[in-house]
């Protein structure tokens, strides 16, 4: 579809922008998002930026963020969900962070099933983007503002070695707290604090990551929209599984636009043994 051709390439060609554009944006911006958090004046930045971008595309019709309260509507065609900076708290100890990108053929709020498209791009040592599309996942590295492929149909590795779990300790359920003392027996801690890091992590050594309902929130954390729905598709496209600890997260049913889910995706295996604690 050239739409999501376009698409992709318009977040690729915006990252070294973005990422060049960190540099004096670290401090808090004046306002919240509409998750009640404070927003950087990176977050805001990078939002505006890639609004302008993407509501240009012809064959785009709607335009959703993380950082903003209501759909923009800007024509007939695809939506278009993004976190425009996942892990911007990540500035102040200039760790990892990166822009999630998904895109729906069906109106927003709309449910994971709906996705023809997901991708994230990911500021680490290098710039790289991983990208779902017609049930496989391509690796690529951005260089001035070009994708150049270098793992295509990435998928799980068979052996799992890493694990990340979102979340005060003592705010977990006791069931979950149950599996994660499992877990840790047999895998090692990788925990950065950007969702979009420790997801990759899994993407390349196989394992988990959960950010699960708390006690205090049993909700969870992150949005279903901008960071659970394309997450999720890109782990399931690469051979593995997702849950909001019940079924897929691609079959949540939205109820709003910034609605929130718990999030489990991994190996197969880890996230079957998980359903089956909780």
């Amino acid at each position: 579809m050239e739409t999501v051709t376009k698409i992709i390439e318009v977040v690729a060609s915006a990252a070294p922008e973005i990422r060049g554009g960190l540099t004096g944006r670290r401090r808090k911006a004046d306002e919240e998002n509409p998750s009640g958090e404070i927003q950087m004046a990176a977050d805001v930045w990078a939002d505006e930026h890639l609004e302008a971008e993407l509501t240009a595309i012809e064959g785009v019709g709607e335009f959703a963020s993380e950082e903003r309260e209501h759909v923009v509507d800007c024509g007939e065609g695809l939506s278009v969900a993004i976190d425009p900076l996942d892990g911007s708290s990540n500035l102040k100890s200039n760790n990892s962070m990166g822009t999630i990108v998904g895109i729906y053929d069906a109106p927003l709020p709309a449910k994971g099933t709906d996705l023809v498209a997901s991708a994230f791009v990911l500021f680490g040592p290098i710039t790289t983007m991983m990208v779902a599309r017609d049930g496989s996942v391509t690796e690529y590295v951005i260089e001035d503002g070009e994708q150049r492929v270098v793992t295509e149909d990435v998928t799980l590795p068979d052996d799992p070695t890493v694990y990340g779990f979102g979340g005060r300790v003592p705010d977990w359920p006791e069931a979950f707290t149950a599996y994660a003392r499992d877990v840790e027996d047999e895998l090692k801690l990788r925990y950065g604090g950007a969702m979009i890091g420790d997801v990759n992590q899994v993407l390349t050594y196989g394992g988990v990551f959960a950010y699960p309902g708390l006690e205090s929130r049993p909700e969870g954390k992150l949005r279903l929209q901008f960071e659970g729905n394309p997450m999720a598709y890109i782990i399931e496209s690469a051979g593995g599984r997702s849950s909001d600890g019940e079924q897929s997260i691609l079959d949540v049913t939205p109820e709003e636009l910034h609605q929130r889910v718990p999030l489990h995706i991994g190996n197969a295996e880890l996230i079957d043994r998980l359903e089956s604690a909780l």
